[in-house]
């Protein structure tokens, strides 16, 4: 008779209804390589896009204001009166802040103010009035300036496009950035500042800096000064240099409240003021001509009457 082979008892786990839980040792390997490359790869795509939109100034982000440097650039925007800050400050604590402010990077956890000061000053102010936390902080967009020039160039564009500027406002910022050698010279600045500017609103600024450069300090409203205004009271800056001395007297007297009460003081100082009498030239023999702030006056004996007439006709003709 034949030997029977021995059978193995069935293993029990077989015909258990429980699932038999596989080790991960169990699991294929390049299963798991491929699932944390992909995860890896994932991470860093995310990363590398968070850190572009922040370098690219595209991220928003929130500061505390503490953390800013508010004097960074010497502000274009003058105070604004407290009716106007009142309404800022108003909108911001009745809807939060909607328009991030613009900052540069300085290292060590701090940001210097490009755009927004108004912005940051009005939450710093809400927070001094309620004691909430939430006025501590500022929405903000990182931006990388390479130089200090485009820091300014930002700052102004930004003004510009949101709310605008006055020329004397634009005059002082271009004063301030030679005086800190930001630009080597006042045209350089203005065509950097303002390059999309006409060259007319250019001169216009460059009018007003005359006003920035004699005035800055004793007026209490210059953003208030017209154009109108404005230049004329830059050429008589220009005419008379006994002027500026004369006008910071008659402010500091007049103590003005109100831009209408500066400004009617600036008038009645023009009104009154003694321009130099200019010296006759001769320009040509026997020929003088003297020239004054709304007159052209011309005597000599070269002076004939068949002169007179043909300047005379040619005035006519070219006044048409």
């Amino acid at each position: 008779m034949a030997k029977r082979k021995r059978l193995s008892p069935a293993n029990p786990v077989f015909f258990s209804e429980e699932p038999t839980p596989v080790s991960p040792a169990s699991a294929p390997p390049i299963a798991d390589v491929a699932g944390e490359a992909s995860a890896r790869a994932a991470l860093e795509e995310v990363t590398r896009t968070l850190s572009s939109a922040r370098a690219e100034g595209r991220l928003v982000i929130t500061l505390p204001l503490s953390h800013l440097d508010l004097n960074y650039l010497v502000r274009d925007r003058l105070p604004v009166d407290d009716e106007e800050m009142q309404a800022l400050v108003d909108s911001l604590y009745a809807r939060g802040q909607q328009t991030p402010i613009e900052v540069a990077p300085l290292g060590n956890d701090r940001y210097g103010l490009i755009s927004g000061w108004r912005r940051c000053s009005a939450l710093n102010r809400l927070y001094a009035e309620t004691g909430d936390d939430q006025f501590t902080t500022v929405k903000a967009l990182v931006r990388q300036p390479d130089q200090s020039t485009q820091a300014y160039l930002a700052m102004v564009e930004e003004n510009e496009i949101r709310v605008g500027l006055s020329f004397y406002e634009r005059a002082r910022i271009v004063s301030r950035t030679v005086e800190n050698r930001v630009y080597s010279s006042q045209k350089e600045a203005l065509q950097t500042l303002f390059a999309s500017a006409s060259r007319a609103k250019r001169s216009k600024i460059k009018s007003f800096i005359t006003i920035v450069s004699a005035l800055d300090g004793n007026l209490r409203f210059p953003q208030a000064i017209g154009e109108r205004l404005g230049l004329q009271l830059s050429k008589a800056l220009e005419v008379d240099t006994t002027l500026t001395a004369r006008l910071r007297t008659v402010l500091d007297i007049a103590n003005p409240v109100t831009p209408e009460t500066e400004q009617s003081a600036i008038t009645t100082a023009l009104k009154l003021q003694t321009l130099p009498t200019p010296a006759p030239m001769e320009i040509a023999p026997g020929l003088e001509m003297k020239v004054g702030r709304d007159s052209l006056t011309l005597k000599g004996k070269a002076l004939s009457e068949d002169v007179q007439n043909r300047l005379i006709a040619w005035l006519q003709a070219e006044l048409k």
